[in-house]
């Protein structure tokens, strides 16, 4: 008998099934393969810790993380307090230097301005139902977004890596956010 020769029993049957299924699951693999070459990379770094500048890398992250992007959020300098659960709660808004706060500088300096100004955005927040801090990072968290805390910083400020929120990657060095950087879409300092 010819292996050319089409079978026309039983075995036939099972192995055009076998040859389909397996058709089917190469289908899958390609298609997970190219949906994966498709799914765009961020990288933020956040360089900043105080009230206001906590809003930007979360929002960006979490927003990016909502269209299925891969997003990373790289913390350095005073940037990780975002992520240090103690102080994240007690970020203050600056009002000295902002050109954007309605007061002058000499009254922004005066002592306890940048508390108030902390509590009229907060305010603000609350009236407006907008997201804190805290629920930004659990939302950032939840989507997939990986909060990194710069291990260098870690160790310069002396803090405990048990200090910040759970979930977030702790002892991250500069190299591992460069790679991430490197293979990203979109780089953003922040």
């Amino acid at each position: 008998m010819s292996t050319d020769t089409p079978s026309t029993g039983d075995g036939e049957a099972t192995s055009e099934a076998q040859l389909q299924a397996r058709i089917e699951e190469l289908e899958e693999t390609v298609a997970s393969l190219e949906a994966d070459d498709e799914q765009k990379k961020m990288t933020i770094v956040a360089t900043q810790g105080s009230f206001d500048m906590a809003y930007p890398p979360l929002i960006l992250a979490s927003t990016a993380a909502a269209f299925g992007w891969d997003v990373v959020v790289f913390h350095t300098f005073w940037g990780l307090d975002i992520l240090h659960e103690e102080k994240s709660e007690n970020l203050q808004l600056s009002a000295v230097g902002n050109p954007n706060m309605p007061m002058p500088n000499a009254l922004a300096a005066l002592p306890g301005m940048d508390r108030m100004a902390t509590r009229m955005m907060e305010k603000r927040i609350d009236d407006n139902g907008t997201a804190t801090i805290g629920e930004l990072i659990e939302l950032s968290l939840d989507q997939g977004v990986e909060l990194q805390a710069c291990q260098m910083t870690i160790e310069l400020m002396d803090y405990d890596e048990d200090d910040f929120h759970d979930d977030v990657t702790v002892g991250v060095g500069a190299a591992t956010a460069l790679q991430h950087m490197a293979e990203s879409d979109i780089q953003l300092l922040v």
